[in-house]
């Protein structure tokens, strides 16, 4: 016993006293609120309680611990371990895509959710992007409640009604799309913007239904309309009722056109498929946020298809612009007031 009598090293009390015997894991009956202690002081309290008796229910009661109880019931050692450590909120810290830097998350939305570091463009949710286009509290949403259906029983992996309900529980929306009405710089337009957390910001037959809607209000109140488009294209669980979408949003702007109204169109990344095929690339001004994914199929499907390698910067908005495809690629922080200088320019 004389191997088991010296100090606790750092554990507590000296292990002859009798009252540590108390403190003892959860599950042997004695201590019923120890279970409320962290996974670390219930081990050091086996150990100081084990540590006081003769050394054959030393190691037994240890191992015991160990092997059996392992601290918290029916959780392995790996989980306990975890469970130790201080839980870090959600969004405390954010991973930058673009160069891989661990970005305080404060300070990433103060930056209107573009890196310091690098000055990546994050992707944002579509309520997030209309705060950050109108003025502080001037917008006013219309048509929130159209929610899709499914008229064609859609099932892939899992049902196209249990991929809805799973989107809405993550972005807070009833679809891919958030319309309304505000002020830029004190000037009233319709907004819209898609939003990728719902389904990849992918279009169907209500996100072209509100954008339908969005134009309309604009035709009859004679109000400039922009749209901020973030999507993957076309909404494959709505097969043909989704493609409808392209030729409704289309015809819609024409009509806009024809009286004379502005349609701003920007561009975020990713903007691809049909989306790009219809309304996105229909504007009289077309902006692009830096480095933005623009096209039709992606790099990876054409380079598959092709088998050859494509040029550097391929289907970004840079590459855009030297094309000849858009107007002006225009920083996040700086896309409120160019909206308001065109709408100011065009005279509306």
């Amino acid at each position: 016993m004389d191997g088991w009598t010296s100090p606790s090293r750092g554990l507590g009390a000296s292990p002859r006293r009798r009252d540590s015997a108390s403190k003892c894991p959860a599950g042997d009956g004695r201590d019923p609120g120890l279970n409320e202690f962290p996974a670390t002081k219930r081990l050091e309290a086996a150990i100081l309680d084990a540590w006081s008796r003769p050394r054959r229910v030393w190691t037994t009661r240890f191992f015991n611990v160990l092997s059996t109880e392992r601290f918290v019931a029916n959780q392995t050692w790996e989980q306990a371990d975890i469970a130790t450590k201080k839980a870090v909120p959600e969004g405390l810290w954010v991973r930058c895509v673009g160069c891989g830097e661990t970005v305080f998350g404060k300070t990433l939305e103060q930056n209107l959710e573009v890196c310091p570091k690098c000055d990546h463009h994050h992707r944002v949710s579509a309520r997030r992007r209309v705060a950050q286009l109108v003025d502080p509290g001037s917008f006013e949403p219309f048509d929130a409640d159209l929610a899709a259906a499914d008229p064609l029983a859609f099932i892939d992996v899992k049902p196209y009604r249990d991929r809805i309900d799973a989107a809405r529980r993550k972005s807070g929306e009833n679809d891919g799309c958030l319309t309304g009405v505000g002020f830029v710089k004190g000037r009233k337009i319709v907004v819209g913007a898609l939003d990728f957390t719902f389904l990849g910001g992918s279009m169907g037959s209500v996100v072209g239904e509100k954008l339908a809607r969005a134009t309309e209000h604009a035709i009859d109140h004679d109000l400039p309309l922009t749209i901020v488009s973030c999507s993957g294209g076309a909404r494959m669980q709505e097969s043909g009722y989704s493609l409808m979408q392209m030729a409704k949003t289309s015809a819609v702007l024409a009509r806009f056109d024809e009286a004379g109204g502005l349609f701003i169109s920007v561009l975020a990344d990713p903007t691809t498929g049909g989306v790009t095929a219809s309304f996105a690339m229909l504007g009289d001004v077309i902006l692009a946020e830096p480095r933005a994914l623009i096209g039709f199929a992606g790099p990876r499907v054409i380079r598959q298809t092709i088998r050859q390698d494509l040029p550097d910067g391929f289907q970004t908005s840079e590459f855009l612009l030297e094309s000849g495809f858009l107007d002006r690629i225009v920083h996040r922080r700086d896309l409120r007031s160019e909206i308001g200088r065109i709408i100011d320019y065009a005279g509306k």
